[in-house]
């Protein structure tokens, strides 16, 4: 195999033509799995294209939280499309060479979408914090401008960040395997493939995990113990149920997203109980799953985005 040859600091840099992903060696059923992934691939495209439309379409629904909803639809395509085309191409059709240039494009978009996703959660929890807890600031704290805001801010910062820590990618050589052990070119199994120092990408990876994910989790868990608080002091037990009922669909997002990344995480990190392929797969349905899930959960608990979805099926179907 011939690689491409650069020069940093009077050092020679060996970038190879690409790298081979190779995950699930041991799963039987790996095309059956690949093919409920590109159903669920379909469902992620219409179902968030869909609750896009809604909102935009209707102008009742243009207010903080379904901003900050229309962000998560947006992240969710994103990151479906980051890894599932991919990994069709992989598993499927058993092309597993990835370019070089082509997996560093391919880590950045996932990594991206995935920091995002966290990020999307905790503006939500926001939203429910100031409506719950500060209902007569709403228009202070929470306004369409502000809400506008946040959500630029956290796409900008995480687009940058995440810019730098794939850049820096480049400074690694690659002189022996090329062949990555997941489901498509994560950032560490291919920083370990490097033959020199990685110690940066590795703290790079580690600050990046700790902050994209328990930052945002972090600020979650403290948004909902506020608002458990004001809402048991609240004296009408119906107001309380009410209070409640509006952090259903976002409690449920929240769940389906963290838990199990927590969990493959903690289970690999202390009990090293998990098979390679086994944590591959694991790790697969947890990027996979909650962006076809988020929209559906939205369309059916929250009122005014199932009304108008009906209405709008209705149309289509008695339209001329």
């Amino acid at each position: 195999m011939s690689f491409l040859r650069t020069v940093l600091n009077d050092s020679r840099i060996i970038h190879p033509p690409g790298f081979y992903i190779i995950g699930f060696e041991t799963f039987p059923y790996i095309s059956i799995y690949i093919i409920f992934l590109a159903f669920v691939y379909v469902v992620t495209l219409v179902f968030n294209i869909l609750l896009i439309y809604i909102i935009a379409r209707d102008h009742n629904l243009h207010t903080p939280k379904f901003m900050a909803v229309v962000s998560l639809a947006v992240i969710d395509v994103f990151l479906s499309t980051s890894i599932i085309p991919s990994m069709i191409k992989t598993f499927l059709f058993k092309d597993n060479f990835v370019p070089f240039n082509l997996c560093l494009l391919q880590m950045y978009m996932y990594s991206t979408a995935i920091s995002l996703e966290s990020y999307a959660l905790a503006v939500l929890a926001y939203d429910r914090l100031i409506a719950i807890c500060f209902p007569l600031r709403q228009n202070l704290f929470n306004t369409l401008p502000i809400m506008s805001c946040i959500v630029g801010l956290t796409w900008v910062y995480n687009l940058g960040r995440v810019a730098y820590s794939t850049a820096i990618m480049t400074r690694l050589s690659f002189c022996n395997s090329v062949r990555v052990f997941s489901y498509f070119c994560d950032y560490a199994p291919v920083f370990r493939l490097a033959c020199n120092d990685y110690t940066l990408q590795w703290s790079m990876a580690s600050t990046s995990s700790m902050m994209n994910l328990m930052g945002p989790f972090t600020f979650i868990v403290l948004s909902y113990g506020s608002i458990l608080v004001t809402v048991f002091r609240m004296k009408s037990v119906g107001s309380r149920m009410k209070a409640l009922a509006t952090c259903i669909e976002h409690l449920i997002l929240v769940a389906v997203f963290y838990i199990p990344i927590f969990s493959i995480c903690l289970i690999g990190l202390y009990l090293h109980l998990i098979d390679p392929d086994q944590r591959v797969l694991s790790l697969s349905l947890a990027s996979c799953i909650p962006p076809c899930i988020n929209p559906i959960v939205y369309s059916w608990k929250t009122k005014d985005i199932k009304t108008r979805a009906l209405a709008l099926v209705y149309r289509m179907k008695t339209g001329p």
